[in-house]
């Protein structure tokens, strides 16, 4: 028998979801703000899914909005700080976060996003303003509690192709994982990995609001020297 060695796991994907104490307050203004910035929409497209242009930093001037803004900033500053634990130098560094995009979408009708990344950036988010509650939602005959979920691919989804799949390597097979949606919640997660919006029924549509961040620092963001080939 050989002795027992110590088990590395390397390349860990972080997620992170953060509760906003004000969605009861802020998440009604914003649904009927963005219910009529899509009603007001000359290029709209018919139908039950709706996505806006990623420009509402500059076309929402509203304290509501703001406050959601303050906390999505916030929620990534303290993910990135966890994710990046033991990599960041210590001391003050002034880390400049920027959010590139922030868009909302609408959903209902059994409409979906398909699986996507999320590039030029190194986070990126999914915030619940309004959808049906969870046990209703588990009620619809065909989609169940995957009803309006929001599914992650894990990263090694694409060789599972040409994996051969034994005992051996259990830990491969779960490839995704589904998130159930609650309203005033937000999901964080690095803008690589695959993700979907299964589709969704429900009495109240499905709005989210999702964007893209960069975290710079002021003298470049490589920590690593490249290895020579």
């Amino acid at each position: 028998m050989t002795a027992g060695g110590s088990l590395q796991q390397h390349w860990p994907v972080p997620l992170a979801v953060h509760r906003f104490a004000r969605a009861a307050e802020v998440n009604a203004t914003l649904e009927r703000v963005f219910s009529a910035m899509r009603a007001t929409d000359a290029s709209a497209p018919a139908g039950h899914f709706y996505a806006s242009p990623d420009d509402l930093l500059r076309r929402i001037e509203l304290p509501e909005f703001h406050e959601l803004v303050r906390f999505i900033a916030q929620s990534v500053q303290t993910t990135a700080q966890q994710a990046n634990a033991g990599l960041w130098p210590s001391g003050r560094h002034n880390l400049q976060l920027e959010l590139m995009g922030v868009w909302f979408q609408i959903q209902n009708g059994a409409t979906f996003h398909d699986i996507h990344t999320h590039g030029n950036c190194s986070w990126s988010g999914v915030y619940y303003v309004q959808i049906d509650p969870a046990e209703q939602r588990a009620q619809h005959p065909d989609f169940g509690v995957l009803n309006g979920a929001t599914r992650f691919y894990s990263p090694l989804f694409p060789l599972l192709g040409g994996a051969h799949i034994d005992m051996g390597n259990a830990f491969l097979q779960q490839a995704t994982l589904d998130v159930t949606p609650q309203a005033g919640e937000l999901v964080l997660f690095p803008s690589f990995l695959p993700h979907k919006a299964m589709p969704y029924v429900g009495e109240r549509d499905r709005i989210i609001v999702s964007f893209n961040a960069q975290i710079r620092a002021p003298d470049g963001d490589q920590l690593f020297r490249y290895a020579g080939a």
